[in-house]
């Protein structure tokens, strides 16, 4: 089998939005090679082994498994992170928080935490971005807090920190800036059963309350662990923006906003923390 005609069997992948692509990008990672190799070379013969093993590949891909965990890697922001099943695969929306974060906050010495961390993808931009903050992620999923070490290590991002614990609980000290992409699907859309979140752990990305549950309980918690004036920033579904920022108002949160992702859709809304007096709350 020839690069190219591996190729040509992404005809076969007919429920996927980039079928090209996917077989590009396992082609390179089989080769251990860049794309623009794939276009050079389309006459190079795989080996035995090489074919046996895209076609295993192809197979999983057939069966809906996505490509970051047949590759086991994820392009997000400018970095290249190591995913696995253990959390939710970076996508190209949740750059829309970070974009955010960072017109809120320029370089300096700030302390900002990122709940629900994952792979590390959002607290791991941000620190490649501002080398003077200090980052925190923290998930209650012990995969996934060694996964983003590994990520900080491997980029040699050392203003980054994971630690293990449910949302507040391990931290200390209070922050500049709280970031967060909590569960937020409700448990009854119809969507968990299509597509890349088969794949991916429903506990990462489904909360009670019509998906408002997490939100509502970091929004009250971030309410004690913020500086004053610092700001809270979540990602949420397309449509949840009005009912994020009522909830936001209702807390005492200011200066609330809606931020849209790359498909003009509302995803990211933020408010700032002013009242030092309702921290007895």
């Amino acid at each position: 089998m020839t690069i190219a005609k591996a190729l040509q069997c992404a005809s076969q992948l007919v429920s996927s939005d980039s079928p090209r692509l996917d077989l590009e990008l396992l082609l390179c990672h089989l080769l251990d090679c860049g794309r623009t190799y794939l276009f050079m070379h389309p006459e190079r013969e795989l080996t035995a082994l090489q074919a046996a093993d895209f076609d295993a590949l192809l197979q999983r891909r057939l069966a809906g498994e996505p490509i970051a965990h047949l590759t086991g890697r994820r392009g997000f922001w400018t970095l290249d992170l190591e995913v696995n099943a253990d959390t939710l695969i970076p996508r190209p929306d949740t750059e829309a928080l970070v974009e955010q974060a960072l017109e809120l906050l320029p370089d300096g010495d700030y302390r900002v935490a990122d709940l629900g961390t994952g792979t590390g993808a959002i607290a791991l931009a941000l620190a490649s971005e501002r080398s003077q903050w200090s980052l925190t992620g923290c998930d209650r999923i012990a995969g996934a807090v060694a996964l983003a070490r590994r990520n900080a290590a491997r980029l040699g991002l050392s203003n980054a920190r994971f630690v293990q614990g449910s949302w507040f609980e391990p931290l200390d000290g209070r922050f500049a800036m709280i970031v967060s992409n909590p569960p937020y699907i409700d448990p009854a859309d119809p969507h968990l059963g299509q597509g890349d979140v088969r794949f991916e752990p429903r506990s990462a990305l489904v909360a009670e309350e019509k998906g408002l549950a997490d939100i509502r309980h970091i929004a009250e918690g971030a309410r004690t662990a913020l500086e004053p004036g610092g700001w809270l920033l979540f990602e949420h579904g397309y449509d949840q923006g009005e009912a994020v920022r009522a909830l936001l108002d209702e807390l005492g949160y200011c200066e609330l906003a809606t931020r849209l992702d790359l498909g003009g859709r509302d995803r990211v809304t933020l408010g700032r923390w002013l009242q030092e007096s309702a921290r007895s709350d």
